[in-house]
């Protein structure tokens, strides 16, 4: 069994994948779970086209799998907590996209449920937290946990993808964010099946709870 947790070196991950499925391959590993994207096949986040073609990859290698459609990271969201901070507001595109987050752990436990039972060759889980937020919701929780005044501004694709640049990122990394704020506004990052919580058998942790650590933390 060989989890395959996809590769951060985006624009490269397809052929770097292939070769992880063939070294499996003539290792004799039996099964592949890949953490994938969630609704891989469908999203109009930009980040999915890769990964649907690694699952196409892994379906014809021969091989047994599990697909792990992880949605975001409540991780990713600790830097813009800290910037809007500093800067008295949250900035994305993201619209009044529901957004079905849930922490690494979460994902992590799903991993391990998968690969230490049985029942779970040939599925597919759409993986993703209990309780979806807006960034809207976002600002306001942070606003109430700090008690300021910290509003969300929603902004056109390319003008996101520049107060990124402003902060430090470079100009491709910064496109692709602001690219999946557009996706998740476009209900990319939403899901509320609960197939998460389920294959943990908890909850998933709430998005509440994730910003007072991260407000802890600082």
């Amino acid at each position: 069994m060989l989890l395959l947790i996809s590769s951060d070196a985006i624009g490269q991950r397809i052929p770097q994948h292939r070769n992880v499925i063939e070294a499996a391959k003539a290792a004799g590993v039996k099964r592949i779970a890949y953490t994938s994207l969630l609704h891989a096949d469908t999203t109009p986040i930009g980040l999915g086209a890769e990964h649907h073609a690694t699952e196409a990859m892994i379906r014809e290698s021969g091989l047994a799998y599990t697909l792990l459609r992880n949605s975001w990271y409540l991780e990713n969201y600790a830097g813009a907590i800290a910037g809007a901070l500093h800067a008295g507001a949250f900035v994305g595109s993201a619209g009044e996209g529901r957004i079905s987050a849930a922490t690494r752990a979460d994902y992590a436990d799903a991993a391990a449920v998968v690969l230490t039972s049985e029942g779970h060759a040939g599925k597919t889980y759409e993986l993703a937290g209990d309780e979806a937020f807006t960034m809207a919701d976002l600002a306001a929780e942070a606003s109430r946990q700090t008690g300021r005044t910290l509003p969300y501004n929603n902004l056109p694709e390319a003008a996101y993808a520049k107060v990124l640049e402003s902060i430090g990122l470079p100009p491709p990394a910064a496109a692709m964010l602001a690219q999946s704020d557009v996706g998740a506004a476009q209900g990319g990052l939403f899901d509320d099946g609960r197939q998460l919580s389920r294959l943990i058998g908890r909850p998933t942790t709430p998005w509440t709870a994730f910003v007072a650590g991260v407000l802890e933390s600082l």
